[in-house]
């Protein structure tokens, strides 16, 4: 398996599980219906380890273009490669987004609400404010890429030796954790995308697909999940650069 290949899977993982989750949660007649925001964030966490275990040997499971573009910035990845990886985040997260729709198909079709059935595809604020909507991607991202960088490249240092702790160590529960008291801390304002992939790949697939009444995709606010994680992926990595 190629990083391409990984990333994609990785990707399709995390947006599968995670959409699917929000659709169980809130769409008509679920099992799950109702089943609120500890439920949501706490399944989005287990599918960034789902994600992470699949594609983290090959790739480096970073499933998000902030996160390639942080990296790349810090100077922990390589400039050619984002491009590539971004690419490959897209086309897992179109691929995940679409199979929760032929999933929960049938739920769709008997909600009415426009609102919920593009919920299940990408974010909306809870009360619209472009500046405290961007604050809120940017902080909640921002926090993601700190611990990042401080898992793949953390060290101990005793002044005699240095002990490396890094991601391939501790393995992709930390990530998953970050990824909850995210969601639990910071996501209420936005729904916490922290991710561009996780947000327009869905969002384009909510335009494209054939959903029942589905209304609009969300195009003017879908700018805020895209720029909000980049600016805050950058912060981080300025951070640890003069922090290193």
């Amino acid at each position: 398996m190629t990083p391409f290949i990984a990333e994609i899977l990785g990707t399709g993982l995390l947006i599968l599980l995670g959409g699917g989750v929000v659709a169980n949660a809130i769409l008509n007649g679920t099992k799950g219906n109702g089943g609120g925001w500890i439920i949501i964030t706490t399944a989005w966490g287990l599918a960034v380890f789902a994600g992470v275990v699949v594609a983290g040997p090959i790739s480096g499971a970073h499933l998000n273009p902030a996160v390639t573009i942080g990296l790349a910035i810090a100077g922990s990845f390589p400039w050619e490669d984002v491009a590539p990886y971004i690419l490959a985040q897209f086309i897992g997260a179109m691929i995940g987004s679409s199979l929760v729709y032929l999933v929960y198909k049938d739920h769709f079709d008997i909600t009415d609400d426009k609102g919920l059935k593009r919920a299940v595809f990408c974010t909306a604020p809870a009360i619209r404010n472009n500046f405290t909507n961007l604050l809120s991607e940017v902080l909640g991202t921002f926090v993601l890429l700190v611990c990042v960088f401080y898992f793949a490249d953390g060290k101990i240092d005793d002044g005699t030796h240095t002990t490396i702790v890094g991601l391939g160590s501790i393995g992709a529960i930390p990530v998953a954790f970050v990824v909850w008291g995210i969601g639990l801390s910071l996501g209420g304002t936005t729904g916490y995308a922290i991710n561009p992939a996780r947000d327009l790949g869905p969002r384009i697939m909510h335009a494209i697909l054939p959903i029942k009444g589905k209304g609009d995709s969300g195009w003017n606010y879908s700018w805020i999940p895209i720029i909000g994680p980049i600016l805050g992926a950058a912060l981080a990595a300025f951070l640890y650069l003069v922090l290193d």
